[in-house]
């Protein structure tokens, strides 16, 4: 089994850290660098900012916040929400970003994913999806923080993204998103089972022991966490135990 990482999920409105339910009713938390300068001291493997406003605004405000914590953090960054072209992408790399993601751009225009993968890699280039469960095993992707349907299932997107160049999905449940219920793991096994990519597993941890669950069950490579860390309900330092206790290979700081 490969190394499962930990990823603290920063979502920021202009300049606050926030916190919604089911991407919705979001509640400032606080100063985002405080809290990723905290999680890299705690021993985060990456650090995930996700720009909420960015559909409204048509682009992604992040830069000045990521270029500050480009300085004082050194753990691989993902900065996801409004990067529509390539040269979006170079400007947010220039930042102090690591890998991009791309949601709304890609479902409307697929072929941004072969480009951006070709310019900079395929491991910078990572598929965003935003999944409504709409029956049984089947889920359809979202945009603009899950109020956008698309028209796409997520499993054949998801595979279309990966063929397309995308060397990483970053697959976030709308449903289950700040509820605190658990992973889906039948969203996340049903996409980690068809693609040969790692998968990061976002929305929906609740107790220390979901890590187990997602990883085992779901096949998840990785597990992007908020709302458990940001109202300190447990640290990473808990989560590490509790991914140890569960048979899984996690990084000591």
């Amino acid at each position: 089994m490969m190394r499962t990482r930990l990823i603290p999920r920063l979502d920021v409105k202009g300049k606050n850290l926030i916190k919604g339910i089911h991407l919705e009713g979001l509640r400032v938390i606080g100063d985002p660098q405080a809290f990723a300068r905290k999680y890299y001291e705690d021993g985060a493997d990456e650090l995930l900012y996700v720009d909420v406003v960015a559909s409204l605004y048509g682009r992604n405000s992040l830069h000045e916040i990521v270029r500050r914590a480009a300085q004082n953090v050194f753990v691989p960054l993902t900065v996801t929400g409004g990067l529509r072209t390539v040269e979006d992408v170079r400007e947010m790399l220039r930042a102090g970003a690591d890998k991009v993601g791309i949601n709304t751009a890609a479902t409307k225009r697929p072929e941004l994913i072969s480009e951006v993968a070709r310019k900079f890699g395929s491991q910078c280039m990572v598929l965003s999806i935003e999944a409504k469960r709409t029956a049984a095993d089947r889920w359809e992707a979202y945009t603009d923080n899950g109020r956008e349907p698309t028209g796409l299932d997520v499993v054949e997107w998801a595979q279309r993204g990966v063929e397309l160049g995308a060397g990483e999905i970053l697959l976030t449940s709308v449903d289950r998103e700040g509820t605190r219920d658990g992973f889906d793991t039948a969203l996340i096994a049903a996409v980690s089972s068809v693609v040969p990519v790692p998968v990061i597993a976002s929305g929906g941890m609740g107790e220390l022991s979901d890590i187990g669950k997602v990883v085992h069950e779901g096949r998840a490579d990785a597990v992007a966490m908020a709302d458990i860390l940001h109202y300190g309900r447990a640290t990473l330092a808990d989560i590490r135990e509790a991914a140890r206790a569960a048979h899984l290979d996690v990084r000591t700081p």
